[in-house]
């Protein structure tokens, strides 16, 4: 394998070519991350199903929590990265040649001409006779200490009382560091789609969470505990159909998830396959649902394990 090296130039390098080489490596660099976080991507359609051309096994729910764990790994990598281009451009273009030296001091102004003559100090007056000082009074005679009080009795120290029990120690916490995951899935329901939005129920809990509770009809899912989560869905419908999907986060939309419905001419732009994925910071008592929105129609889940999956976890 060869090293890598500058290029040869005659002259030898000068400190402007140098700082735009420094430039250059770090747009090289952003590109070839562009492309590992493309691939990154393009992992998750695999394991999903969804990559055009390609289609693979089923993916059950341990392939899925390996391959977010491994993507949020490369998240993580690509920040610390960004972190460590960034702080590298500052540098190269606080050295850059094209930041001319400091012009020369000008020179110190004439000084102004001299003001007028002081004028002369007048004649001191006369010093007046100092007045008699006067007789000191006498002074007057110092009054009796008065007697100190006596000293109260200290009262008897109370008998300590019996100690209580140790209580039970609680449950650790999860570490901040930790994940947990709620993933549910309906397949082969009939979806009353509205202009306003019909819920699409989960009524198939593949994993539950302590930090996420979910209604009995599996319409709503509540936050318990609060922090960053990532919420991913994917919906198949039987047939292709103009309406449209959407995460709402305590009861209003959230516009990085929403896919709005299509236009019904020309056919070719029905769809039959929804998916969106998003990273919120929710609080204690947040709520999310998944929605089906559009003009109104009746639309049949794929059925199977292809019909609605919503998957939430949390990340911090």
């Amino acid at each position: 394998m060869s090293l890598p090296s500058f290029p040869k130039v005659d002259p030898p390098i000068e400190r402007e070519n140098a700082v735009n080489q420094i430039l250059s490596s770090i747009a090289m660099e952003e590109l070839g991350l562009s492309h590992i976080l493309n691939a990154e991507g393009e992992k998750l359609q695999y394991i999903l199903g969804t990559l055009p051309g390609l289609s693979g096994p089923s993916a059950t729910v341990g392939d899925v929590l390996t391959a977010t764990e491994s993507v949020r790994s490369m998240l993580e990598t690509a920040v610390q990265n960004q972190l460590f281009l960034k702080a590298k451009m500052q540098g190269a273009l606080a050295a850059s040649p094209m930041q001319g030296p400091t012009g020369p001091t000008g020179p110190t102004g004439a000084t102004g001409p001299a003001g007028g003559p002081m004028g002369a100090t007048g004649p001191a007056g006369p010093t007046g006779a100092t007045g008699a000082t006067g007789a000191t009074g006498p002074a007057g005679p110092e009054g009796p200490q008065g007697a100190d009080g006596a000293t109260g009795a200290t009262g008897a120290t109370g008998a300590a009382g019996a100690t209580g029990p140790t209580g039970a120690t609680g449950p650790a916490g999860l570490p901040v560091t930790a994940t947990s995951a709620y993933l549910a899935s309906i397949s082969g329901q009939t979806i009353s789609v509205l202009a306003d939005g019909a819920v699409i129920p989960m009524s198939e809990v593949m994993r539950k969470s302590s930090d996420i509770k979910s209604t009995p009809t599996g319409t709503q899912l509540t936050v318990n505990t609060p922090g960053r989560y990532l919420i991913s869905y994917n919906v198949n419908t039987s047939v292709p159909s103009n309406a449209g999907t959407r995460l709402m986060i305590n009861g209003k939309a959230d516009p990085a998830s929403v896919i709005a419905p299509s236009i019904a001419v020309p056919p070719t732009v029905l769809k039959s396959h929804f998916s969106a994925e998003i990273i919120v910071d929710l609080t204690a008592g947040s709520t999310v649902s998944l929605q089906m929105f559009g003009p109104l129609a009746n639309i049949t889940l794929m059925p199977g394990s292809g019909g609605a999956n919503l998957s939430v976890i949390r990340l911090s």
